[in-house]
């Protein structure tokens, strides 16, 4: 009987065949590394990962599994290969991708020092979409509640465990998630021993039962707000969820991640040198309304952080019992 680790240490993929290829000149300034590696899931996503100047990503798109590799050149293009049933799709999604589709009109960077000085040294930082709502979605679901080292830990297991082995001269074994219907299908048994908890193994499988519907609707709605009401419908999904869902899925401009760990008090110190709460934050991200996930993303671009006031939480592992 193969065990559990077997598909990630062994290499099976198929010598690959020809890519289909583009280039992608955005008409601004762009840092590529930093706007689509805002994707990946902790440094071990076994849907994503960096060789040298080159970036690789994994997907399930309409069309069928594809694998994407991006590199920036010194002029600014990005040069775009892709293996797998769905090649064309992930080459048509690359500008999105890559930040094409953010729009920072009526966004004034100048009403806080620090968002002034962050805007000022990072100007190609953009907002990535991909338009791949459940993959999104159930990646939101494992970082509910817990570190993101135990999420990213659960998310690489089950990807590996259940997902599908990426086309193409990949630079290690990778792998596209689970389709909705195989996140319905993986066993109790794997959860556990992956590190998920009941609660958001449970909230993925019940979303996977709506998924293509959930997939449809937020897709076509118009606005943020329309998007939120439809995820947080699904029962475990709050609003925490919905907002990290909208940034990944949608490059949403306005999702605030309320209910977040760090995020309060991240924002609170660096606009006014002592922590807040949610509705504290909220206050203070006010006067960037429509702006406000792009501001949070300056403020982590600006590299201020709170001094540590203590030992780092050390999460509990639960697999062997």
């Amino acid at each position: 009987m193969r065990t559990m680790d077997a598909g990630a240490r062994r290499d099976p993929r198929p010598p690959a065949e020809r890519p289909l290829e583009t280039e992608y000149r955005p008409r601004e300034r762009f840092d590529m590394r930093r706007t689509v590696l805002s994707q990946r899931r902790g440094a071990g996503d076994p849907t994503m990962t960096t060789a040298g100047a080159v970036i690789w990503r994994v997907s399930r798109t309409p069309d069928g599994v594809a694998t994407l590799a991006l590199r920036q050149t010194a002029g600014g293009a990005v040069r775009a290969a892709a293996w797998g049933p769905g090649a064309s799709w992930a080459l048509t999604q690359v500008p999105a991708l890559c930040g094409a589709q953010d729009d920072p009109t009526g966004f004034d960077a100048s009403t806080h020092p620090l968002v002034a000085d962050a805007h000022h040294r990072n100007p190609g930082l953009r907002l990535s979409r991909t338009d791949l709502v459940f993959d999104a979605l159930a990646g939101a679901i494992f970082e509910q509640k817990v570190t993101g080292m135990q999420a990213f830990g659960a998310w690489r297991r089950v990807v590996q465990w259940r997902g599908e082995h990426a086309p193409g001269p990949t630079p290690k074994p990778m792998f596209a998630p689970p389709s909705i219907e195989g996140w319905q299908h993986v066993p109790s048994w794997i959860w556990h021993r992956a590190g998920l908890e009941p609660p958001q193994a449970r909230t993925v499988v019940e979303a996977a039962r709506r998924g293509d519907t959930i997939e449809r609707t937020a897709s076509a709605a118009a606005t943020g707000d329309e998007r939120e009401r439809i995820f947080t419908s699904l029962r475990g999904v709050g609003a925490w969820t919905s907002a990290e869902t909208r940034i990944r899925a949608f490059g949403d401009p306005d999702a605030v991640s309320v209910g977040d760990y760090h995020l309060a008090h991240v924002v609170g110190f660096a606009l006014t040198g002592h922590r807040v709460d949610d509705d504290g934050m909220l206050e203070l991200l006010a006067p960037w309304k429509g702006h406000r996930q792009r501001v949070i993303r300056l403020i982590y671009a600006s590299g201020v952080q709170e001094p540590r006031r203590g030992p780092r939480l050390h999460p509990e592992d639960h697999r062997e019992r």
